[in-house]
C-alpha cells in the first residue's frame, strides 16, 4: 500500500435526508458518494412534525437493503442538528443531491450555515438527469392513487410503498 495513503485520515461523509421512501435518485447519490469517500453515512433525519408514510425504523431497514452492495455505506438516524452528528462522528463532509436550481437556493444557504457552525463542508452532486424530476413526495402520491412506481424506487421499496399505500387508501 502507498505509505501516503496509509497515513491520511479516513474521509467520511454524511448523506442526510428523510428517505420517506428511498428512491432510485437517492440510491444513485449513495452509489456515487460511496465511490468518493472511505465511509458514507446515510442518515435518516428525524422530524417529528413531518407526517411520514414509514416509521424511522422502516426507512432504516429499506436503506440498509438498498445499500448492502457498498461495504463503506452505513445507515443511521439522528434527531437534532446535522452538524452535531458530524462533530460526534468525525464527519468532514455533507453530500447533497441537487435536482434543480430551486434545490440549490435552499441547499446553498444550509451549506453556508453548516460551514459557519462547524467547518463541515457540503459537496453538491448534480442529480442524474434520469432522476432529476424524482421526489419521495411524488412517489407517495403516485402510489396512493394506484400508479406504477416500479421505475422510481428499488424493487424492495416498491413492495413496501404499494402495501402501505393500499393500507392507507
Amino acid at each position: 500500500m502507498n505509505p501516503l495513503l496509509a497515513s491520511r485520515p479516513m474521509r467520511r461523509a454524511i448523506y442526510p435526508g428523510s428517505y420517506d421512501p428511498v428512491t432510485n435518485g437517492h440510491v444513485d447519490i449513495i452509489e456515487r458518494a460511496a465511490g468518493q469517500f472511505d465511509e458514507v453515512v446515510v442518515a435518516v433525519m428525524i422530524n417529528k412534525s413531518k407526517k411520514s408514510l414509514f416509521t424511522v425504523d422502516e426507512r432504516l431497514d429499506m436503506l440498509r437493503d438498498v445499500s448492502v452492495e457498498w461495504p463503506n455505506v452505513r445507515v443511521d438516524s439522528w434527531h437534532g442538528l446535522l452538524v452535531d452528528y458530524c462533530r460526534t462522528h468525525d464527519i468532514q463532509a455533507i453530500v447533497k443531491g441537487l435536482r434543480a436550481v430551486s434545490d440549490f437556493d435552499y441547499e446553498l444557504q444550509m451549506a453556508q450555515m453548516n460551514q459557519r457552525l462547524s467547518g463541515v463542508e457540503t459537496l453538491f452532486m448534480a442529480a442524474n438527469p434520469v432522476y432529476s424530476f424524482l421526489a419521495s413526495s411524488l412517489v407517495k402520491e403516485i402510489a396512493t392513487y394506484g400508479g406504477d412506481v416500479s421505475a422510481l424506487v428499488p424493487a424492495v421499496v416498491e413492495r413496501r410503498v404499494v402495501e402501505r399505500a393500499t393500507e392507507r387508501g
